[in-house]
């Protein structure tokens, strides 16, 4: 039996591996490492200089994998994640067998944040039980709502309310839910923040958050808006990725 572990790292910070992280790391025979490619290669990067970091001599093979990209032929948003999860876990498995011809190992993959909170790793595992025997086992890490609103010194609710967390695809289509008054934003390539109407609403917004490359922006929407936008293209240009999120509220 294969044991997969999916080990939540923070948001590329070392320090924000839990003890728990440490430990399964450094139970693993194997690590995978998804490699997305030019640009984003820095990804990669950090997830190699974690493991140099935290792992103990002779610790396990770490081997990198080309992560296949998004079908851009498939018109269906859900059909074409699902295809682009099928080829992942095709990925997953050919590399595990080829590294390890024993099919009794421990397995681990690096996690940004949490692996239960917007991310399909845990989805793409169980995948793989239909290929061989599998136990999925989840360590919980960091996420980038705690780094968010540690980065800014802010509480993530009002006192007694309550707020919800979504997409920037789903602000843009949606808009403003009626479930609160306070927004966490996640997976917002487009800055759908500029789709609402401004009034009455403040921002926070941090890209790489915890990690030594942190930028935060704060202030009312209107005023700061254009300032975000100008900034997450400057770093976006910088480094070839930006990871980012915001927390919107309003009175």
């Amino acid at each position: 039996m294969i044991e997969l572990s999916l080990i939540g790292i923070g948001t590329g910070n070392p320090e924000h591996l839990t003890l728990q992280a440490v430990q399964a790391l450094n139970a693993c025979d194997l690590i995978l490492i998804p490699n997305k490619g030019k640009g984003k290669d820095d990804l990669a990067t950090l997830r190699q200089e974690i493991c140099a970091r935290v792992i103990t001599a002779p610790g396990p093979r770490i081997v990198e994998f080309d992560l296949p990209v998004r079908d851009p032929e498939i018109a269906d948003y859900t059909a074409r994640v699902d295809h682009w999860h099928d080829a992942i876990a095709r990925v997953w498995i050919k590399t595990i067998r080829n590294q390890l011809p024993d099919t009794a190992a421990k397995v681990g993959f690096l996690v940004w944040g949490d692996p239960s909170l917007y991310d399909s790793t845990m989805r793409i595992a169980e995948r793989l039980k239909g290929t061989q025997e599998i136990s999925l086992r989840v360590v919980p890490g960091v996420t980038s709502i705690q780094a968010l609103t540690a980065a800014h010194a802010i509480p993530l609710n009002e006192i007694g309310a309550p707020f919800t967390v979504t997409t920037g695809r789903q602000l843009r289509e949606a808009g403003w839910p009626d479930s609160a008054d306070t927004l966490v934003i996640m997976l917002d390539g487009e800055c759908s923040f500029q789709s609402i109407d401004p009034a009455g609403v403040e921002i926070w917004w941090s890209a790489y958050a915890g990690m030594e490359n942190q930028i935060s922006l704060s202030g009312p929407l209107s005023q700061v808006a254009e300032q975000i936008v100008k900034t997450r293209a400057q770093a976006r240009a910088d480094h070839g990725w930006i990871m980012d999120i915001y927390l919107l509220r309003r009175s």
